[in-house]
């Protein structure tokens, strides 16, 4: 049985730290250099604590018939703790896992391991560049949630990898992708203009009150040449514990405003959040 006591270790890319939720009882916090990446519970895979998580499942609910096994990509591991959600909500799907620090996939699975047949291939490996190497139309589903401490790295952000996303996707897939921003919102209106290039149809799904400029906060991207189960997406993420909304059409255009593509030679990483907007006291 795993020790109910923090672990601390210094992996590739940081230090992280697994602290137990003394209120579930197999329940793990994980945080690379005080940033929260991660959260799991053992007992309970469906469970999502964090509202960026809970948003994302809510769109992976809404991508494809409840049940439906589906092929999925993730960018970023942390703890797995998606992939554990669509192993349980999609029994039979196929999940690769891509994470750049093997000493932090070495820590997950030696106390927080995925479940005998949970049909996940992880590979320690740079995002863009494992993407490179991936066949055509291989995915329904490609999730990017790759965070260098509490940044999107520069090269994740580019129309070059947003056009590399839409080889392997399927043509009816979609792409989701974890976010942060605060006003005046350049890193992800710029987002949504790369993606708007390379795909038909963007969506945004935001807390309202950080979309009006309240604070610094996450927002999930949803990119895809098929239209997005918007009134669907919206019900569910309305009726969350955090709201929030979902912006699409018209409104993702006049939110966009003049943002322009990002090129390579231009990319930068996303902001640096301001103190203690995700750190761990």
């Amino acid at each position: 049985m795993t020790e109910q006591i923090p672990v601390l270790r210094t992996t590739d890319h940081g230090t992280a730290k697994l602290m137990p939720d003394v209120d579930r009882e197999r329940a793990w916090l994980l945080t690379v250099d005080g940033a929260p990446q991660s959260y799991v519970d053992l007992d309970e895979p469906t469970h999502l604590e964090f509202e960026y998580a809970r948003r994302l499942g809510h769109a992976l609910d809404t991508v494809a018939p409840e049940g439906r096994a589906l092929d999925v990509l993730h960018l970023g591991g942390g703890a797995l703790t998606l992939p554990r959600y669509v192993a349980a909500t999609r029994p039979g799907s196929r999940q690769d896992v891509v994470e750049a620090d093997r000493g932090l996939l070495e820590l997950v699975d030696a106390y927080l391991p995925l479940p005998a047949g949970a049909g996940v291939a992880v590979h320690a490996a740079d995002a863009r560049a494992w993407l490179g190497t991936a066949p055509d139309d291989a995915a329904d589903v490609l999730i990017a949630d790759v965070f260098g401490g509490s940044r999107v790295p520069a090269h994740l952000t580019t129309l070059a990898y947003a056009r590399e996303a839409e080889r392997v996707l399927r043509p009816g897939g979609t792409y989701l992708a974890n976010l942060a921003d605060a006003a005046p919102f350049a890193f992800l209106r710029s987002q949504l203009a790369t993606f708007a290039a390379a795909f038909e149809e963007v969506a945004l799904v935001a807390e309202p009150g950080m979309l009006r400029g309240r604070r610094f906060g996450n927002a999930v991207l949803l990119a895809s040449h098929r239209p997005p189960q918007v009134a669907a997406l919206a019900r569910r993420v309305a009726a969350d514990v955090f709201p929030a909304r979902v912006e699409h059409g018209a409104a993702v255009r006049e939110f966009m405003g003049s943002a322009r593509p990002v090129e390579d030679a231009d990319a930068v990483p996303s902001p640096v959040p301001p103190g203690g907007s995700f750190g761990i006291g």
